[in-house]
């Protein structure tokens, strides 16, 4: 199974104009549908009275094929989000998504203009895009004493961790998420820290 994988750092904005329509590509993190309903909703009051706003995004791992999604957004069926989402899957970048702005500028452009219309700036924005690296995270466990909290909580900090609940009673049972990459790691440097007194629980 996939460990980690690229996903979008920063926007990326291409603005063209093919046979007098205005075409404007948004490329944008994007790690659910939500996200991508709110960048539409940002878009269309950023880009008014435009012809179409049509999209598509993977919101996983590049290799997912279930969280994912486009839209023709009233073009002919297949002329705009499928090939806007081909072109996202081939990228091997994951939660990924795009909106193409369309201004018609009165020139049709055919099934396989529009094709190439829609999917020429999202090319053009993936050479320029910057990327970081995920990595999976997967849930565990410690218990701890009060005196230790903020100390192993900067050790899930330092192991690029993210602490998702804390339970109180008279210790301190912290749920947190690490990449498997982190384990050996966070392992030795709780060893060091603690004397070996605390013992991480990893559900995977």
């Amino acid at each position: 199974m996939i460990e980690s994988y690229l996903i979008p750092q920063a926007n990326v904005l291409i603005e063209e104009e093919i046979k007098h329509s205005r075409f404007i590509s948004l490329l944008f993190h994007c790690s659910n549908q939500q996200q991508m309903k709110l960048a539409l909703t940002d878009i269309k009051n950023q880009y008014p009275g435009a012809s179409h706003y049509c999209y598509a995004f993977v919101a996983g791992s590049p290799e997912n094929t279930v969280d994912m999604g486009a839209s023709d957004d009233g073009e002919p069926s297949g002329s705009a989000g499928k090939p806007m989402l081909a072109c996202l899957q081939g990228a091997n970048i994951g939660e990924l998504g795009v909106i193409v702005v369309r201004y018609f500028g009165g020139t049709k452009l055919g099934v396989g203009g529009l094709v190439r219309a829609y999917t020429s700036g999202i090319k053009q924005g993936l050479t320029q895009m910057q990327t970081r690296i995920k990595h999976i995270r997967y849930p565990a466990s410690i218990v701890c004493h009060y005196a230790q909290l903020t100390d192993i909580e900067y050790l899930i900090d330092q192991h690029d961790g993210i602490v998702i609940d804390k339970v109180f009673t008279d210790k301190v049972e912290i749920q947190f998420e690490l990449a498997k990459s982190y384990h050996q790691a966070f392992n030795q440097a709780l060893a060091t820290q603690t004397q070996g007194q605390l013992q991480v629980k990893f559900t995977v």
